[in-house]
C-alpha cells in the first residue's frame, strides 16, 4: 500500500500550490511555486526536504519560488517542453505521455494547450489525483491567453476522461463566482444546484472549495458540458461543434 500524502497550500491572493510526499522514500515534490516562503515553512513544519519542482505553467503566479527553493534545496525543476526556455531553473523537460517517477508515486504528464501553448497537468494513478494548474478550476476553467477554442477543448477532454473517483487541485480558488456563472446557463442541473450550494456554505467559513473530483466537473462544470443537448439548447446552439459552444461559454465568461 501506498503510504503518500497530498497537502494543498493556500498562496498569495487566491492561488494554491500542492506538496506530493512519498513517506516511504522521504520523497517530496511541490506543484508550482506561487510562493517560496509559504512552501519552505511547511516543508520546515513537516521536516520535510524538497525534491523536485512540478511547473504547470510559466506564468509568474506559478513560477516565482522556482529559484529560491531550488537554491534552498537543490531539488530538480521540471517543466513543460514548449516553455523550457521560460521556466526558471528548469533541469528537465516534460512532454505529453512522459511518466516521472518520484519515489513510489508514478506522475503522468498530460498536454493541455489553451491558458497557455505549453500548459500540462500532472496525473497520479496512484494518488488518484490530478494537478491542473490553470487549465482546469472548478466549474470553470482557465482563460485562453494563448491557445485556440478547439485545443481548450481537447483539453477538457482530456481531464474529463480521467476515472470518476479522480480528485482534482486546481491553480486557484476561483469556484464562488463560477458557480454563478454556470447557474446561470444551467439552471436546472440539480447537481450544480446542491454544489453551488456546497460551496457557498464553504466560502462562508472562509474554507477551501478544492479539490473538486472529475466526476463533479463532468456534473456541474459548464466548460466540460459543451457537447450536452441539454446545455447547448440553454445557449441556443443544439447540434453545434462542442468546440463552437465552449467558444460561446467562454466568451460569455471573459464578458461577465
Amino acid at each position: 500500500m501506498l503510504n503518500a500524502e497530498i497537502v494543498q497550500l493556500p498562496c498569495l491572493q487566491d492561488n494554491y500550490c500542492c506538496l506530493i510526499h512519498d513517506a516511504e522514500n522521504n520523497i517530496t515534490a511541490v506543484i508550482d511555486t506561487p510562493d517560496a516562503r509559504v512552501i519552505e515553512a511547511e516543508l520546515e513544519a513537516r521536516g520535510w526536504q524538497l525534491d523536485y519542482i512540478l511547473t504547470t505553467h510559466h506564468h509568474w503566479d506559478h513560477i516565482d519560488g522556482h529559484v529560491a527553493l531550488k537554491q534552498r534545496y537543490n531539488c530538480e525543476v521540471i517543466g513543460p517542453v514548449l516553455n523550457q526556455d521560460v521556466i526558471p531553473g528548469i533541469d528537465r523537460a516534460a512532454d505529453d505521455g512522459d511518466v516521472l517517477q518520484l519515489g513510489r508515486i508514478s506522475v503522468q504528464v498530460i498536454a493541455t494547450p489553451g491558458h497557455t501553448l505549453g500548459h500540462v497537468c500532472y496525473w497520479s494513478p496512484e494518488l488518484q489525483a490530478v494537478f491542473v494548474g490553470d487549465t482546469l478550476f472548478s466549474m470553470g476553467c482557465g482563460r485562453l491567453f494563448e491557445g485556440a477554442p478547439e485545443q481548450m477543448w481537447q483539453s477538457m477532454l482530456a481531464l474529463r476522461n480521467l476515472p470518476d473517483e479522480t480528485a482534482v487541485y486546481c491553480g486557484h480558488e476561483y469556484t464562488l463566482s463560477n458557480a454563478r456563472f454556470a447557474m446561470a446557463l444551467e439552471p436546472d442541473n440539480q447537481q450544480l444546484q446542491q454544489r453551488c450550494q456546497t460551496v457557498e456554505q464553504l466560502r462562508e467559513q472562509r474554507l477551501p472549495t478544492l479539490p473538486t473530483s472529475v466526476l463533479q466537473e463532468r456534473q456541474t462544470n459548464p466548460f466540460m458540458r459543451a457537447d450536452v443537448p441539454g446545455l447547448q439548447a440553454q445557449l441556443g446552439l443544439s447540434g453545434r461543434p462542442p468546440a463552437e459552444v465552449f467558444a460561446e461559454i467562454r466568451q460569455r465568461k471573459d464578458q461577465a
